[in-house]
């Protein structure tokens, strides 16, 4: 990979407790509040800052233009992200539903179920570091081609994602929408555009890796693997959409029906 074995390993490690430390102060957080949403902005601002580090610390000759063009790309995801995140936590008055079903049905083992459960979150966001690490260490000089790919791959999810958030937020905002389900702009094409692009946003590492045909970039490609498997069937669709059916019923059973789960793609008329 032109990269020394051991600083990369040693780097990694050093990523891999960071981030564990970072989740156990979300885990303190939320037992503080009792407010578990703020677990996700602990989640996304510690993954902005490892794979920031990963990508600025050197352990090879990629060209230090690259190793900050992927830095900044990670931070300004995890600023936009973030920023979002924080907001929405600040302005609800109750618990993200995923975390009050948990404290629900754990009950006295919440707490303990909780952490490990942070821990298996921060070993998700190392993945991820390790994602724009490899990026950022492919020795060839920037140029046009992949890397500009890259950057297009990047601006396009980032401003669909931050578009998506906008039209949900502004959906929420009126009241007379209370009880209903948005199939406002994007949303009305996918049911879950913010999870869409939020996994084309890591395709960007792999094409940045890949430019002047580093094969050892292929191990960026992780990233976007591991998030689509993450939202589409774990931690972000199925457990999304059972509370929907349960607090929409009929309606959201309709626009399921209807509109493509994750891809943006035409309604179906019926």
């Amino acid at each position: 990979m032109n990269v020394k074995p051991m600083p990369y390993l040693i780097l990694a490690i050093v990523l891999l407790v960071f981030l564990a430390l970072v989740m156990a102060g979300a885990w303190a957080a939320q037992k503080r509040t009792r407010n578990s949403g703020w677990v996700d902005a602990f989640w996304t601002f510690g993954t902005g800052i490892a794979g920031a580090i990963g990508a600025l610390v050197p352990i090879g000759p990629a060209p230090v233009g690259r190793r900050l063009l992927v830095a900044v790309l990670v931070l300004l995801w995890a600023a936009r992200l973030g920023g979002y995140i924080v907001q929405r936590t600040r302005a609800i008055t109750h618990e993200d539903a995923r975390y009050a079903r948990f404290r629900a049905e754990w009950g006295a083992a919440f707490e303990s179920r909780m952490f490990w459960l942070l821990m298996i979150q921060a070993v998700v966001a190392w993945l991820l570091a390790l994602c724009v690490m490899t990026a950022a260490n492919n020795p060839h000089p920037l140029s046009f081609g992949w890397t500009l790919a890259g950057l297009a791959v990047f601006a396009i999810s980032i401003g669909g994602e931050a578009l998506a958030d906008r039209q949900m937020h502004a959906f929420r905002a009126d009241r007379s929408n209370k009880g209903k389900v948005c199939e406002a702009g994007l949303w009305g094409w996918s049911r879950h555009p913010n999870y869409f692009f939020e996994f084309l946003i890591w395709l960007s590492y792999p094409l940045i890796a890949l430019a002047g045909l580093w094969w050892p970039g292929l191990l960026a490609l992780i990233g976007p693997v591991f998030m689509y498997v993450l939202l589409d069937k774990i931690s972000g669709v199925p457990p999304l959409e059972r509370e929907m059916v349960e607090s929409r019923g009929a309606a959201y059973r309709d626009y399921q029906a209807r509109v493509s789960p994750m891809i943006p793609l035409p309604p179906k008329r019926q």
